[in-house]
């Protein structure tokens, strides 16, 4: 297998919603508004194309990660830009492959070299750590609602670049969904059953 990173098309969208969306499946809860998310990324101002990665075997896109422009407020209302990385997907026949990891190794690399300060996530530790990503608390960074948690993490993207930027972490309003433009956009899409993951009804 000899997996490909390059940016993201246009012809490449829909091939792009529908893996995430086989991605997310049940996995959080019943269905999923990834691929919604990833749909409405590309028209909103945070959306930066050139940190828009897909993962392809030969000609088959089978993973992808973008990311989007998020800000740290602090206590005196200063802005710090630092990024939010996410969706993260992989087709799930391709899961386990480090597919992922060549995306995120890829990615945090073209991070640093367009020259931002750092990336924010909600993900799982035991996985972005191995990537250098830290509690965020190290950097005096909390949730926008003044929480802090194991898998609330940053990463600092080049030496000291996270040392001045403190205060709550707002990603932007495109991850909010609503249920009723879900459900209208989830109509393009071939017919998938919910089910309640990680809690089976039997």
């Amino acid at each position: 297998m000899n997996i490909l990173i390059r940016l993201e098309d246009k012809k490449d969208f829909r091939d792009v919603e529908n893996m995430t969306r086989e991605a997310f499946w049940d996995l959080y809860k019943p269905g999923c508004d990834e691929h919604l998310v990833v749909h409405k990324i590309r028209n909103t101002k945070a959306f930066i194309k050139e940190l828009d990665f897909v993962a392809c075997d030969e000609e088959k896109i089978v993973g992808n990660v973008v990311y989007t422009k998020a800000k740290v407020v602090n206590e005196n209302d200063e802005e710090f830009q630092v990024l939010c990385m996410g969706p993260l997907t992989v087709l799930p026949s391709y899961q386990g492959k480090g597919i992922g990891t060549l995306l995120m190794k890829h990615s945090i690399k073209a991070c640093k070299e367009l020259g931002f300060n750092g990336v924010v996530i909600f993900g799982s530790s035991k996985y972005y750590n191995r990537f250098g990503f830290e509690n965020a608390k190290k950097y005096n960074i909390k949730t926008s609602w003044g929480d802090n948690f194991e898998d609330f993490m940053a990463l600092e993207l080049n030496k000291g670049s996270l040392q001045k930027i403190s205060g709550k972490f707002y990603e932007d309003p495109v991850f909010k969904i609503d249920k009723d433009e879900l459900d209208i956009f989830e109509r393009q899409f071939p017919y998938k059953e919910k089910h309640f993951s990680g809690n089976p009804l039997y």
